[in-house]
């Protein structure tokens, strides 16, 4: 029996010995845990905040979108509405008889080389007829001219020359249609503007005279409706002298090409009567 309670005893003091020892090994390494959950808390946090300022970015660009037209539409209800809207209209017109001669140049823009190959190809053969069809199907100016200058072959070269010149100088007016009307917006659109500069000065200068006192208050409405309609004038003004200049240059060069397709035509025609 003693031997069996000294065997249950040393047996109770190992096992509570090795508990002690590895609760004792266990705390220290514990411990550390705290920081390390800090550490995976911050980036948690970090990451939360990122996720809501890139929530919140998208949400900032409409309202900074949405400010601009409200101010563009503020300054335009603060520039005076009747001076604003006609220099409005003045735009929209002005743009409209842009692009119907933007248009209409790039469909009269066609390969004059491969009109007068054609040509050429068909006089070569005799086959008048057939270089008539080709000019009469093909659109554009030069190939208008062509077929004006072909169906007078019979009649001689000095014809053809004349038929061809008067009929270029046809060509040449409907290439410059209504620039005349875009010239005049470009003219108009600064020219309101000014107008409503010198009308927001005569109000700045009748609230003087009400008031009877210079001072900033009174004077700022009228000049801001002084500068505001300055401003819009002259950036309409700025917008139809651009299409303005491209539509020069388009006209420009089919007019070049008319000229150098007329010379080219009329060697050809020389070229079929001396054949024949």
């Amino acid at each position: 029996m003693k031997k069996l309670f000294a065997t249950l005893a040393c047996t109770a003091l190992l096992s509570v010995s090795i508990t002690t020892a590895s609760w004792a090994q266990d705390q220290p390494a514990q411990a550390p845990e705290a920081p390390a959950t800090e550490e995976v808390a911050a980036p948690a946090v970090a990451d939360q905040e990122e996720t809501q300022e890139a929530a919140e970015a998208p949400a900032e660009a409409p309202a900074e979108e949405a400010s601009f037209h409200q101010a563009l539409k503020t300054k335009f209800i603060e520039g005076g509405a009747d001076f604003m809207a006609i220099i409005a209209l003045a735009l929209i017109l002005g743009l409209a008889l842009c692009m119907e001669r933007i248009i209409y140049l790039n469909l009269s823009d066609t390969n004059v080389d491969k009109l007068l190959k054609g040509i050429e190809d068909a006089l070569a053969r005799g086959d008048v007829e057939g270089a008539k069809k080709i000019a009469r199907e093909t659109r554009g100016p030069v190939a208008s001219i062509a077929y004006q200058g072909l169906m007078r072959m019979d009649q001689g070269i000095d014809i053809v020359e004349r038929s061809i010149t008067s009929y270029g100088g046809v060509q040449g007016g409907l290439l410059e249609k209504n620039l005349s009307w875009i010239t005049l917006f470009i003219a108009m659109a600064p020219s309101l503007g000014f107008l409503g500069t010198v009308v927001g000065m005569v109000m700045a200068f009748d609230k003087i005279e009400k008031v009877g006192d210079i001072s900033p208050t009174v004077v700022a409405g009228g000049m801001k409706v002084a500068l505001i309609t300055t401003i819009f004038g002259l950036i309409v003004a700025l917008i139809l002298q651009l299409f303005y200049n491209y539509i020069l240059s388009k006209v420009e060069s089919i007019l070049n090409k008319m000229e150098d397709a007329s010379i080219s035509l009329l060697d050809l025609v020389i070229k079929y009567n001396i054949k024949k």
